[in-house]
């Protein structure tokens, strides 16, 4: 990770929804390294989808200031913003309508680049996410498996060459072989192209596979910071060590089955 100025800062954060009687998000105060890839866990209402909803201002805070990239968010408008960016969701939500290249192709076409520029950007981005362009640029999303959807999804939050791209759940209603894979060569990608992430998971496994450093929420605030390592070597008296623990368990619970199987 380099270490100029950060990618994304938030100072002093604070968004509610029901007029300042209670927070979603309380007082926040992150530094997010250029090229790093972060992700924040916590349970449902933590915050923390508040939280990256408010990087490419799909929400605005109510107090604090987010700087991208070294210039205040709230002074960019939304749109300009989320183009400089690459967002991927749950289910991908690709234009149904469109083919695959014609997908990948809507925030480059949007800001007015060449046709011969965008079609060698639609071939380069399929190879990059596994999918041969010479199958796949005329196919529907329709004729895609979740996987493969997926993969275009990434493609396309990264066609416009963004430096950062933000994942809410981006791998969560995959099956599991198809999720290992593609968590794996996302990590590759993410490495490869120098991108800032910041990543949304309820997965704490799938959070310390891939990321450099964790944040843990709860009830609006930080909870704690850090890499998987020194999370896990906390002093559990807040719990977040056990959360850091609980793969090596299930694992480890894992180890136990297959050793004991009558059926071995």
């Amino acid at each position: 990770m380099s270490t100029s100025s950060p990618a994304i800062a938030f100072q002093g954060v604070r968004k509610s929804f029901d007029n300042g009687r209670t927070f979603a998000v309380d007082s926040i105060s992150l530094d997010i390294a250029v090229g790093e890839f972060l992700a924040i866990i916590g349970g449902s209402g933590s915050g923390k989808t508040t939280t990256l909803r408010m990087i490419n201002r799909l929400l605005d805070p109510d107090q604090g200031t987010i700087l991208i990239e070294g210039l205040t968010a709230s002074e960019l408008s939304p749109h300009e913003l989320r183009r400089r960016m690459g967002y991927v969701i749950q289910g991908v939500g690709l234009f149904p309508h469109l083919t695959i290249a014609e997908n990948i192709a809507a925030t480059p076409t949007l800001l007015g680049w060449a046709r011969d520029e965008i079609d060698a950007r639609v071939a380069e981005l399929l190879e990059l996410v596994g999918l041969p362009p010479a199958e796949f640029i005329t196919r529907m999303p329709s004729t895609l498996s979740g996987g493969q959807r997926q993969r275009v999804g990434i493609a396309r939050a990264i066609a416009a060459r963004p430096h950062i791209v933000l994942m809410d759940e981006p791998f969560g209603a995959l099956d599991p072989i198809t999720r290992d894979s593609l968590t794996r060569a996302y990590r590759k990608l993410h490495d490869r192209l120098g991108l800032t992430t910041v990543m949304i998971t309820h997965d704490v496994q799938e959070a310390i596979l891939m990321a450099d450093r964790l944040v843990i929420m709860k009830e609006g605030r930080l909870l704690a910071i850090g890499t998987p390592r020194q999370l896990a070597a906390r002093d559990d008296s807040d719990g977040v060590g056990d959360l850091l623990d609980m793969p090596r368990r299930q694992a480890s619970r894992v180890q136990e089955r297959l050793s004991d199987d009558p059926h071995g």
